[in-house]
This record gives C-alpha cells, structure tokens and sequence, in this order.
C-alpha cells in the first residue's frame, strides 16, 4: 500500500511508515492538478496546513483509505467529501498544544517590550532607548478567548507571570474555570477590563471576524491583541483602523486571513505590528510530536486496522461498525442539538439506552454524541477518542444508564442536558435499519429527520402564526421541506420544528423573533 506525504515530514515519521512496509511517495509543494494526479493510486495520504484536499481532489482518489494530519486543523480538508467517501479523517490533537502556547507568550512579550521595533532600530545603526519604552506584564490582566487545550496552558503560563486572567468560553463551566483559576466573563466584559486579549478558539462561521471593529470599540484604550489560532478570526481592515486611532496599542498576528498575506497589507504599515509566518506549531519538538503521531496512526489503520484520532467516525472494529453506524449518527445528532438548544454553559448529560440499542456496545454512542455537543466549540479539536476527555476537561457530568424495555420504540436513546438555568430533554429513535429520527423535544413529540438547516420556534397557539412564519420565510426565498407541530396546552403554546432548504440570515430571524405572538425563534444546523 502506499502512503502521499505531500508536505514536509521530519525523518521519524517517514521511518514509521517505511518500517511498516509501507510504500512512502514524497510529493512536496504539488499544484492542485498535480496532487489529483498524485492522488489516484495512494491508499493515505499525510500533510499539513500546505495541503489543501478539497472535493474535487478527494473525488479523484480512486484508492484513498485515510487522510491524516500532522497536526490539528483540518480547514484545509472537506470532511464531507471525505466522510461521503468513506474516507477515515485523523488529526493529531495536542501533539502543538505547548508550542502554539509558548508562541502566544512569545509574542506577548515582544509588543510589550518592543523587541522587534527596537531590534529593527539598533540594526539600522540608532540608539534609541526613550523611543521603546515597554510596559510589564505582572499585574495586567490578561483576557482568553477560548478556554481549551491550547487557552488553558496559556492561561496557566500567564498565572505564573502574575497576570490576572478572566476568559470567555461558553462551553466552560465557572467551576472548571475556578479550578484553573480563571474568572469566567461576559465577551463583553473581557473586552472592557482585559489589557491583552488573545484568542484560542477555530474558525467557524460564529467565529469569523470575532474581533471587528465593534469589539474594537468595546475594548479598554491601549489594549494589545494576540492571535495565534486561525486567520479570520480578527478582521484585519478593523484592526489596522483600531491600531490607527490609538485604540488598539499594539497586535501580533501569527495566523493571516489570506496566507501568504499580500506584501502591501496595511498591517505591515504599522511600526506597532508584530507579526510571524504562521509559526505556531514550528518547533522541532512539535513538528516530532506530530510526525511520529500521523505516521503511526496510518500505519494503525492500514496494516491493523485501528483507527485513533479520527475525527469522522469512532474507534471500533469494522464489523461492529456495520450494526452500530445508524445508532452512532443518531446519537451524533442528538448531541449536536442539544448544544444548540442549551441556554448556557451545560453542566450534566445523561444519556438513557433503551431497548434493542441497550444491548450493543454503547460506549462508541456516548462518544459519538459527546463529539455532537463538543464539536460547535472545538470543531476539529474533538473526535471519538477524546470527547469523554474533552467533556470531562470542562466540568461536564456525564452519566449513562441503559434499561431493555422502550415503551414505544424498539430502540431510544434519551439525552438530558442540564445548563445554567434550566435543562432539555431529547430522544431519537432509528426507523427501519438506517434513519434517524427525533422523536421528542421535552414535552413535544414528534417524527423528526435531523437534518440539514431548521428552526425551532416557540409561538402561541393562535389562528394565523403559522401562516404569518410561512409567509415570512417565502418572502425570504426559504422553502419549508418539512414541518412538525406540537402543542403544549397548558400554556397555551405550540412548538414548530421546520426544515428549510438554505440557512436563514440574521434578518430572517430577526424578522421571525418579531411576528406577533412568536416568543422565540432558533436556527438548528444538523
């Protein structure tokens, strides 16, 4: 079998691969033409960020088995093209976690203290002591976003610098956030008091310019700004008028919305930016971790038939696979709702199997639904490995029981989330041998397919609110696919759950939140 590294692997990896009796082809900076070419007869493929395996090049591999990722972001590969394949997808998962921490520091300390500027002016042959005058970072207080892997080491290094840190994750319970010794916050309140900010979170459609000139805006004068995660993530044109005005003292960029940025980027205009190529996991210690990591795992999955760290399907046998596949993307979907539906930071999930599903091995479900509730705040950094773990990192309950009687059903599994201030209960069911379906959301029953875009909207139960939705998504160009309609009568309330065929825009919603007698209206992506 043979094995594409398409972008650089440090000798230990490919020695792996070798050892193994693999066949390695190294391919180095291939156009995307070439690397279709390339692609064809390659049973996996490992790369890094330089690789960009789009549909299209997917679909040319006639003999791929796997895709593996020195390192952890997979923005650069199209998990659905690959999962409709049958492609196992794996990433390496803190194998940079310190680097991308240490980088972060780095660069905190560089604008605080002037170093490259400084640097820069002694070179050119001044002596310019009054000009860099730095500012220490004892006492200031510094603002995470984004409390996981790579946030909680640098808030645990910031610590041992004296800074105070407060942070912004959602997903973090303030308990977890105490027992690292961080104050959880507001974003908006981050903004206000934080010195520095740096931000630890992926990129995603809730993420994308995260830090624009708004949140500029709402920042203390003379704030510095780390990011070290993705491009995208800080609006670039908004920072540079931020650092213009004053607003903004200073920003280190590691990570660019376009890379290579243009060389005439407004940013690289400024004496107060500090910036990198991308650096944050090039270490060598790093780039080791990563590379014996992604070699042994293709080597795992091709001669042995174990799968680690993937992030599209879970850790079992082939075999049970073929029995367990509906269950796993069931209970996937229940997770995933779940963490939209949550009002806060979920605290407990109890997951209840009953009937015929009881009998299987549960343990890859409870993974498979952990990774639903966890992915919409780590996106790749969560899979079927690590999710129990992941949950469990942010002070997340997890309890589990399982009875061999369904009162309707052949098979359920129930999912009960508690959060701050409340909790939901859902359950799905599998019909026939293959389809998944929702069949209550807390009191409301219904026949749901978890799929695709669709809004769950709460209404009274009065003549016409159900005409005036349809009428507002129609104007909208939103088609309704489906629509499930339940009632609860003691409150004289239905509840809609409506499939659409594009996701709505904020305007739509906004539009819906303010029909008459429509109480609340939110967008479900499954």
């Amino acid at each position: 079998m043979k094995v594409l590294v398409t972008d650089p692997l440090l000798p230990e990896g490919l020695e792996i691969l070798k050892k193994a009796g693999l066949e390695v082809e190294e391919r180095v900076g291939l156009s995307p033409e070439e690397l279709k070419e390339a692609i064809r007869e390659a049973d996996g493929i490992i790369i890094r960020s330089g690789t960009k395996l789009t549909a299209e090049i997917i679909e040319a591999a006639e003999r791929l088995k796997v895709i593996a990722r020195a390192g952890t972001g997979l923005d650069n590969v199209d998990l659905e093209a690959a999962s409709r394949r049958g492609i196992v997808v794996m990433n390496c998962p803190g194998g940079n976690t310190n680097s991308a921490a240490e980088h972060t520091l780095a660069l905190m300390f560089a604008m605080a203290r002037n170093v490259p500027q400084a640097m820069a002016s002694l070179k050119a042959g001044r002596w310019e002591r009054k000009k860099f005058l730095g500012r220490e970072l004892m006492g200031k207080t510094l603002g995470i976003i984004g409390l996981g892997r790579i946030g909680s080491v640098v808030a645990e290094r910031a610590q041992g610098l004296k800074m105070k840190v407060i942070a912004y994750d959602p997903y973090v319970t303030p308990e977890r956030a105490s027992e690292m010794g961080v104050e959880l916050v507001s974003l908006d309140e981050l903004y206000a008091r934080s010195d520095i900010i740096t931000v630890h979170v992926p990129l995603m459609k809730e993420t994308y310019h995260l830090l624009n000139a708004e949140s500029f805006a709402k920042m203390k004068d003379g704030v510095l700004v780390i990011n070290c995660a993705r491009g995208g993530i800080v609006d670039e044109r908004a920072l540079y008028e931020a650092m213009k005005s004053g607003k903004v003292a200073g920003a280190a960029l590691d990570v660019f919305e376009k890379e290579p940025p243009d060389p005439d980027h407004p940013l690289f205009s400024l004496e107060n930016f500090v910036c990198t190529p991308h650096l944050g996991a090039s270490t060598l210690e790093a780039q080791k971790n990563v590379a014996v990591a992604a070699a042994s795992q293709v080597v795992d999955f091709l001669v042995h038939g174990v799968v680690r760290n993937a992030v599209n399907m879970p850790s079992v046998s082939a075999e049970a696979l073929k029995v367990l596949k509906p269950y796993l993307v069931l209970a996937e979907k229940l997770g995933a709702m779940q963490a939209q539906l949550a009002e806060g930071p979920i605290t407990e999930v109890s997951i209840v199997y009953q009937g015929e599903v009881s009998r299987l091995d549960t343990a890859p479900l409870t993974m498979a639904l952990l990774k639903g509730l966890l992915s919409r705040a780590l996106r790749e950094d969560v899979n079927y490995v690590n999710a129990l773990y992941r949950a469990r990192e942010r002070g997340i309950k997890i309890l589990e029981s399982k009875t061999e009687t369904a009162e309707d059903f052949l098979n359920l599994i129930g999912v009960t989330v508690k959060f701050k201030g409340g909790e939901n209960y859902l359950a799905g069911t599998i019909f026939g041998k293959m389809e998944p379906r929702i069949v209550r959301i807390n009191d409301f029953q219904l026949d749901a397919l978890p799929q695709g875009h669709m809004l769950y909207i709460h209404n009274d139960d009065r003549p016409g609110v159900i005409g005036l939705i349809g009428v507002t998504l129609g104007e909208a160009g939103l088609n309704i696919s489906r629509m499930h309609v339940g009632q609860e009568p003691e409150k004289r309330r239905n509840v809609i759950l409506l499939s659409v065929d594009q996701a709505p825009s904020e305007e739509v919603l906004s539009a819906l939140r303010n029909l008459p007698h429509v109480h609340s209206v939110k967008a479900l992506e499954l």
